[in-house]
């Protein structure tokens, strides 16, 4: 009847907190005393909570309870599948207090924020330069392995970024996906487009899309 009332007669002689039941005070206790009397008979993990232990089998099973009502993508936790739903809803309800760039998922936000702090937390440990993000640190340390992960499927040349590798596939292939605004002239590389731009100034020139003089 306690859950009905909101009568919670038994508290918590460490923090104060109050329980409904003497069983939820029990399991709250192990927050304070780190106890964790249940153990994965697979790997050994162990866990304050019965129901936890539970939810951390479903790693070893692949058992997987939470399905996607729009795509059937299945999910071992039901949080998990919430956040995916906002994939089809386009829910963003973590927004940035500073720019109002809002966020499907709380983690998103949180490495945005770094854009504005400038907080770097994740440092190379070879020259010791910081990155906002770890994957910034595993892409810098390429250069200190000399690890090149993306090959050219056409002359099997490996580079160490895939932009690099998106590149040089443009010899291959001949696409030039940059244009002089000026002459119509085709670059493959925008870097090369700058330099071809230079040729233009001093010379007054009418631009075709904008009408404005150079």
């Amino acid at each position: 009847m306690r859950g009905h009332t909101g009568e919670t007669p038994y508290s918590c002689s460490v923090c104060g907190k109050s329980f409904g039941q003497k069983r939820d005070l029990s399991r709250h206790g192990r927050v304070h005393t780190g106890e964790k009397p249940f153990n994965c008979s697979v790997c050994g993990k162990d866990f304050a909570d019965k129901e936890y232990m539970k939810i951390h089998m479903r790693n070893h099973t692949g058992e997987k309870h939470f399905s996607c009502s729009v795509c059937g993508q299945i999910f071992l936790y039901k949080s998990d599948m919430q956040k995916h739903m906002r994939v089809h809803t386009g829910e963003t309800p973590y927004s940035c207090s500073v720019c109002g760039k809002s966020f499907g998922d709380k983690q998103h936000l949180r490495r945005h924020d770094r854009v504005h702090t400038g907080e770097k937390p994740f440092n190379c440990s070879v020259c010791g330069k910081s990155f906002g993000y770890n994957e910034d640190v595993k892409i810098h340390m390429r250069i200190h392995t000399g690890e090149k992960p993306f090959s050219c499927s056409i002359c099997g040349k490996v580079f160490q970024h895939t932009g690099n590798l998106k590149k040089h596939a443009r010899v291959h292939t001949g696409e030039k996906p940059y244009s002089c605004l000026v002459c119509g002239e085709r670059f493959n590389e925008k870097g090369n487009l700058n330099k071809h731009t230079r040729l233009h100034i001093g010379e007054t020139v009418q631009f075709p899309c904008f009408g404005e003089k150079i």
